[in-house]
């Protein structure tokens, strides 16, 4: 069937969201025209503001609309210790064990030398000075156990081996190949407690 080209634009829009096929696309588009235009008008709006005042925090690169996010700002969360993981749903993710009061470091995203993200695209160019800057004892490597979240662990490894910190790598619990984003909060709670200390990198 063929749409009219503004329909059809619509369509392809939202087909860029994660799990949403050509179907699912179609049936949200009518909906939106058919019965929810004021919603619609609200969510282009609402769209609009995220995306012109949501930066990266400058201490951790989550998402945040202010200079300084509010986990960074929180004088409670415990600066020496410092979880890094590849995106905002991982931090999402852990706080909600309620198991971790240390601070972040957001990759936004993962090693991946065929897609042009290098070192620098993830601020592992900052990670050492950040480390020293703030006084951390201890990094936990919270990056996914999927091939390229391994070797951006590895990576990170080399980098900050010869600071005086202790590095651990979150292992008990958490399937490999599975995502944090994915796993539920009992067996993410278990993989931080039981993390695995990182004695030598090769």
């Amino acid at each position: 069937m063929n749409f009219s080209p503004l329909i059809q634009e619509l369509i392809d829009a939202l087909r860029c969201l994660p799990g949403v096929g050509q179907r699912s696309a179609q049936r949200m588009a009518f909906h939106l025209l058919e019965r929810k235009r004021e919603t619609a008008k609200n969510l282009g709006h609402t769209l609009l503001r995220t995306l012109e005042k949501i930066g990266n925090c400058q201490q951790c690169r989550n998402l945040s609309e202010t200079p300084l996010c509010l986990m960074c700002q929180h004088p409670g969360r415990n600066q020496h210790l410092l979880c890094i993981v590849e995106s905002p749903a991982d931090v999402l993710a852990i706080e909600q064990t309620g198991k971790f009061s240390g601070h972040y470091f957001v990759l936004m995203g993962h090693l991946s030398p065929l897609d042009g993200i290098g070192p620098q695209s993830l601020g592992l160019d900052v990670l050492a000075q950040h480390c020293r800057t703030h006084g951390v004892t201890e990094v936990i490597l919270a990056t996914n156990l999927t091939v390229e979240g391994e070797a951006t662990a590895h990576y990170i490894s080399h980098l900050l081996k010869t600071l005086p910190l202790t590095l651990s790598r979150i292992a008990h619990g958490v399937p490999t190949g599975g995502e944090l984003e994915y796993i539920d909060a009992g067996t993410l709670a278990r993989a931080l407690q039981a993390r695995a200390l990182i004695t030598s990198v090769e």
